[in-house]
């Protein structure tokens, strides 16, 4: 590899990167609007649950469970009612997601010592919500009608079960989104950018002015991948910064662990990406190709969906996806502090398709001279 010629490339390609009118607004402005709006927006966090209450209580208990849930961070009573039809067209209208039912005589018998159930129903369209919507309004009663017991006098069970939350102790899904969003990021810069990148060449035919030059192949390449691992890294780091200053979430582990996995996936990409280039013949033909990749990585890599939460078959094929160890290695170091040592399964993982990709991107780029 001749170095100077590789200089030469890479300060033509930093400067045809500075005259495009879209690639540096595309390189700052991704990442910032990324990281700002995505975690606020794509979250599985249920909130503003409606309750549609039937009161056939009618004491001061069922009116403080009423108050207590509509107080609520996560729930909110859109109505209560004296009869059931009439709550249960909110739940038909969609306007409630969960419907709760206290039975007469409710204070009467929890004061005598007995435990009489409310009836709560989940409405099973939007199922997540559901089930949340209806753990989230039993968990309310039960912590009201604990209180109520304490001021009462009356004696209250001992609780059976205390329940701590490790690693993210709110459960709060925006830090577990943050360090996995670094992955599209990345996906995009390091391999979608220089797959366009190459195949715009074939198309203005620069690239055949570049083959009959003594430019060896391997400088040629690596003066296209080069500038976009250097923004990938930046692109990381500007992730960790805004994730620090804007939602108080910075890794628990080493930053350098973090950097060689980013750049390990900067080399599967890139790989990735120039493979597809050498076999596409025009910008649309690549973008279609990529944007399947794309949408496969971020389906069956973990990003949204858990791996484990998907049918055992799908489980397998995400072993092929490069995607799924790099969000592994990002969410372990950010919330759990792992090492190298811990993670080595997926470091190997990523090495090894760094070099398979970059083998392939090698074998399929022919130089005509």
């Amino acid at each position: 590899m001749n170095r100077r010629i590789l200089k030469i490339l890479l300060e033509k390609e930093v400067l045809l990167m500075k005259r495009n009118p879209v690639v540096p607004r595309l390189i700052v402005a991704m990442p910032i609007l990324v990281m700002l709006i995505i975690p606020l927006v794509a979250t599985l966090d249920v909130k503003n649950v409606g309750v549609s209450v039937v009161d056939n209580d009618r004491t001061p208990l069922s009116r403080r469970l009423i108050a207590d849930m509509d107080a609520s961070e996560y729930l909110s009573v859109t109505g209560c009612y004296f009869g059931y039809g009439e709550a249960f067209r909110q739940i038909e209208n969609g306007e409630a997601d969960v419907l709760v039912t206290i039975p007469k005589g409710y204070q009467k018998d929890i004061t005598k010592g007995e435990r009489p159930a409310a009836d709560v129903r989940a409405n099973g369209v939007n199922a997540t919500k559901g089930m949340l919507g209806a753990q989230y309004a039993t968990a309310s009663m039960a912590n009201t009608l604990a209180h109520w017991q304490a001021e009462q006098g009356i004696a209250v069970p001992a609780r059976e079960t205390a329940v701590v939350n490790l690693y993210n102790p709110t459960l709060n899904f925006r830090n577990y989104m943050i360090p996995a969003l670094m992955v599209v990021l990345l996906i995009i810069i390091c391999g979608f950018l220089p797959t366009l990148n190459l195949v715009s060449e074939k198309e203005t035919g620069t690239i055949e002015a570049m083959n009959v030059t003594p430019v060896g192949r391997l400088e040629f390449v690596l003066s296209k991948l080069i500038p976009y691992w250097v923004v990938g890294i930046l692109v990381v780091t500007v992730g960790m910064l805004i994730g620090r200053l804007v939602y108080g979430l910075a890794p628990e582990g080493n930053i350098a662990n973090i950097y060689l996995a980013a750049i390990l996936f900067s080399l599967v990409m890139s790989g990735l990406g120039v493979s597809i280039a050498n076999r596409s013949a025009t910008i649309l033909q690549s973008i279609f190709v990529m944007f399947a990749f794309i949408v496969i990585f971020q389906l069956m890599g973990g990003l949204f969906t858990p791996i484990a939460s998907m049918p055992r078959w799908a489980q397998c094929i995400t072993y092929a996806i490069p995607p799924r160890y790099f969000i592994e290695i990002m969410r372990s170091v950010y919330l759990k502090g792992a090492t190298v040592a811990d993670l080595w399964t997926q470091y190997a993982a990523l090495s090894g398709f760094a070099v398979l990709l970059s083998l392939v991107a090698a074998a399929t780029y022919r130089k005509r001279v």
